[in-house]
C-alpha cells in the first residue's frame, strides 16, 4: 500500500527530470548528429539523472519505513512499527529506544548505500577521489 505512493513519486519526479535533461544542449546535439531517440534517451538523459533518482529512491525508502507503523498496526503486522507502538503504549522504554536505534540504522545504512552508489554512476565523484 505504501508502495504505491512511492511508486508515484519516483514515477512523477523521473518525469520532470527526463524531461529537464531532454531540454538539454546536448541533448540536441546527439539527436542532430542523428543518433536513435533510444540511444539519446537511454544512454545521454537516463545516464545523467542516474545520480537524482537515486536520491528520489533512497528517500522514497526511508518514507516507506516511517509509514510502516500505520501500516502495520492497522492489518495487525508484525514489525519493527508495531513493536515500537506496543513498547510505547506498555512503557517499556528500552525497548523503544531499542526500536528507534534500529530504525535510525536503517536510515544510515541507505544513505551510506546511496552515497556508495552515486561514486558508482557519476564518474565526477570518482575523479574527485583520485586527486
Amino acid at each position: 500500500i505504501l508502495g504505491y505512493y512511492s511508486l508515484a513519486y519516483i514515477s512523477r519526479m523521473t518525469r520532470s527530470f527526463m524531461l529537464e535533461q531532454l531540454s538539454s544542449e546536448y541533448i540536441t546535439t546527439a539527436r542532430v548528429k542523428g543518433l536513435s531517440e533510444w540511444t539519446v534517451i537511454t544512454r545521454h538523459a537516463f545516464g545523467n539523472i542516474r545520480v537524482q533518482l537515486i536520491t528520489v529512491i533512497a528517500l522514497s525508502y526511508a518514507s516507506l519505513l516511517e509509514g510502516s507503523v500505520l501500516t502495520e498496526i492497522i492489518f495487525a503486522w508484525p514489525g519493527i512499527g508495531s513493536y515500537i507502538t506496543t513498547a510505547l503504549l506498555s512503557a517499556d522504554m528500552n525497548a523503544v529506544l531499542g526500536g528507534t536505534v534500529v530504525v535510525g540504522l536503517v536510515f544510515v545504512c541507505l544513505n551510506v548505500f546511496s552515497d556508495l552508489l552515486y561514486r558508482f554512476f557519476d564518474p565526477r565523484a570518482r575523479a574527485d577521489d583520485d586527486d
